[in-house]
């Protein structure tokens, strides 16, 4: 049995549609909470929400475009609308850019894709959200990252993170740092 919108957990995942996203909806709906599906494609994002709600999830759809300021403002307005307040925020919608990547080849847009989308999309809806995080008891923001956004393990002699990556690997990169200046000024904080 579902609890209450004061009781449940409510989550939002960006990126919720396919891939890591959707597991991260089913886990987290599988505890029992409310879960938002952010995705920009409408039938996907029914699809994904569809699916959660056959197995017992309480998932509603949140069309979401990190990418754009009015998409995200529509966002934040329908989760206060629903719930009042945001428990949880997943950033896990991400841009590779497109393929190849190597730095001496690599065009402006597909930087400009991965970094739009990977960190200004991640800052964007952060922003967007903390007003509804700070109504939580316990906020958490959840950025979604990678392995090969190690400066260490990109250095580290012998360890093979594949072939060169000039846009998504620094899009990561610059993600964690991000989170980093997000956790120091959010820290000492009420909830976080």
């Amino acid at each position: 049995m579902l609890k209450n919108m004061t009781e449940q957990t409510i989550a939002l995942i960006t990126g919720a549609n396919k891939g890591i996203g959707s597991e991260i909806a089913a886990g987290l709906g599988a505890l029992g909470w409310s879960i938002g599906v952010g995705a920009r494609d409408e039938q996907r994002r029914e699809d994904a929400v569809a699916k959660l709600r056959a197995v017992g999830v309480d998932a509603f759809g949140v069309p979401l475009d990190v990418t754009d300021d009015a998409s995200v403002a529509v966002a934040a307005t329908l989760i206060e609308e629903r719930a009042g307040r945001l428990d949880v925020l997943v950033n896990n919608a991400g841009a590779t850019g497109g393929w190849p990547q190597e730095p001496t080849t690599l065009s402006a847009e597909t930087v400009r894709t991965a970094v739009e989308t990977n960190v200004i999309g991640v800052i964007r809806v952060i922003n967007a959200m903390l007003p509804l995080l700070r109504r939580s008891a316990s906020p958490r923001i959840v950025n979604q990252s990678s392995h090969v956004a190690s400066l260490t393990l990109q250095t580290t002699p012998g360890v093979d993170l594949g072939r060169a990556s000039g846009a998504y690997t620094p899009s990561k990169t610059l993600l964690n740092a991000v989170t980093i200046q997000y956790a120091k000024e959010l820290a000492g904080t009420t909830g976080w």
